[in-house]
């Protein structure tokens, strides 16, 4: 035999004992999710009928091979998944926790298991509430004394009265799983430009230090009545010159005290675990504003995340681009409410609405949490020492201990009671404008499918989940949460 044939045949034979060897060592495709077998629950809210997070149906899988361009369809891909859910909740502020104990006890414990029971209530796991005074706050107060720069008055007595009692029960209501971060609206008068903690104003440089030791004696001073501190933003709002509690900083600004006071001063005082959040102000300026920060190495090593509210637009598309820039770092919507308070207007379906859409978004967009504004307020919407009154999920009449659950509550519910923390986001996209959707699985390995109808049809569809789908309509003005397991 030639030695040019020979050559080629033993080349030949190891290509081929390569490519099986190659062919054997290729990863195996994950097993592909089954529906066969699985049911789905439906849990409906409703504008026009009796459903508040009520379990309206329960649904089997058929076959169902390609879709045709007239079937609407939610496709759902659990083989895709995202983020994990840090947890959903609310505000324990001031306003919060003095109209909760103007309650009687029964309505109390009602409130408790409302927010906090994931069984009978809606499982809310995640909370905020604030360093010194807020526009939420009955008034105007600090933890030290004017001109104590080395703040040896620091106390946290204010709170004792009503707030952190009220921590301690939240915490305990949630079994002891309540993730809390804090955030200051103003430093102490003294500390700032214009010698108010009200109007806005900056901090003034000879301070930075002495502020950046103040989140220290926040921090510890909670965690020695009992309350864990998860993490802690850097503003609140630091844009927003208001004729409440305010501090401004530039994007430079927050980046410099991050990288030179904030951040080192934590890892200092051994609380390099706490998750600090940028930011935490709306969606407009969010990229310019995490940007500045996040392409700082020596800022950026300190920050968990960016931060952030809605009331300027929605922006969807922000949440994107900061996630696509900075996959690494989390995004946590901070702080939402729905308009200035009006009475009159408190059953209006839109407020609903405005929470399901917002949580449909920016969970499809990479957020990990989604934190609603106060918790509770009284039938005027405070209280607050501004008069900046606002809507909240719950109020409750002080005088008579009425309580009015809004239709936001509901539309939180559909999220917070079945997506549980530690959840994966996966895929799920609709094929008409009319729904939209999110989906999760849950670390049981149950699948949550939240499909949201903004309009006046009622729209049948099939849930298609690898060639097998579940036929369902969603009423007008709805949230549906459907539980595949």
């Amino acid at each position: 035999m030639k030695k040019s044939l020979i050559l080629a045949l033993v080349c030949s034979c190891t290509t081929l004992v390569n490519a099986q060897t190659n062919k054997a060592k290729a990863p195996l495709p994950a097993k592909a999710y089954q529906a066969v077998n699985k049911t789905v629950s439906v849990y409906t809210t409703a504008q026009n009928t009796d459903y508040r997070i009520t379990k309206t149906a329960t649904l089997t899988f058929k076959q169902f091979g390609q879709p045709l361009e007239t079937d609407v369809c939610i496709f759902v891909d659990p083989s895709k998944t995202f983020q994990s859910v840090l947890g959903i909740g609310g505000a324990l502020t001031d306003a919060s926790a003095e109209t909760f104990y103007k309650l009687p006890k029964a309505k109390q414990d009602e409130i408790l298991n409302a927010y906090y029971n994931k069984k009978t209530g809606i499982g809310y796991t995640l909370g905020r509430t604030n360093i010194q005074s807020c526009d939420f706050s009955s008034d105007t107060y600090s933890y030290v004394a004017d001109g104590d720069k080395t703040l040896k008055t620091f106390n946290i007595d204010h709170d004792r009265k009503y707030r952190i009692p009220f921590i301690k029960q939240v915490i305990a209501a949630t079994g002891g799983n309540l993730t809390l971060f804090a955030t200051p609206w103003s430093p102490p008068a003294f500390m700032k430009t214009n010698d108010d903690m009200l109007h806005g104003g900056k901090l003034k440089p000879e301070y930075d230090q002495a502020w950046a030791n103040f989140y220290v004696k926040f921090i510890k001073a909670y965690e020695k009545e009992g309350i864990p501190i998860w993490g802690l933003s850097v503003q609140n709002e630091p844009m927003a010159n208001q004729k409440w509690e305010s501090c401004i900083y530039s994007a430079e600004d927050e980046r410099d005290f991050v990288k030179n006071y904030l951040g080192p001063t934590l890892h200092k005082s051994g609380l390099a675990d706490k998750k600090l959040i940028i930011w935490d102000h709306n969606r407009d300026l969010m990229y310019q504003r995490a940007s500045t920060v996040l392409e700082d190495p020596e800022a950026a090593k300190y920050v968990w995340g960016t931060g952030f509210h809605w009331y300027m637009h929605d922006d969807f598309e922000n949440v994107k681009r900061v996630h696509e820039a900075f996959p690494a770092k989390n995004l946590l919507f901070t702080e939402g409410c729905s308009d200035t308070f009006d009475a009159s207007k408190i059953n209006d379906w839109k407020y609903g609405e405005l929470y399901g859409k917002s949580m449909v978004n920016d969970f499809n967009n990479g957020v990990v949490g989604w934190t609603d504004w106060n918790v509770l307020l009284d039938e005027n919407g405070g209280p607050n020492h501004v008069g900046n009154f606002c809507f909240a999920p719950i109020h409750a009449n002080v005088k008579t201990g009425e309580l009015t659950y809004m239709n936001s509550f509901y539309y939180i519910g559909h999220f917070s009671k079945f997506v549980r923390p530690g959840a994966k986001r996966i895929i799920a996209s609709s094929n008409r404008d009319e729904l939209m959707t999110t989906a999760f699985v849950n670390s049981d390995n149950k699948l949550v499918v939240i499909v949201l109808n903004l309009t006046n049809e009622k729209v049948p569809y099939h849930l298609w989940i690898k060639g097998m789908a579940a036929n369902t309509t969603s009423l007008p003005h709805s949230i549906t949460t459907l539980i595949v397991q």
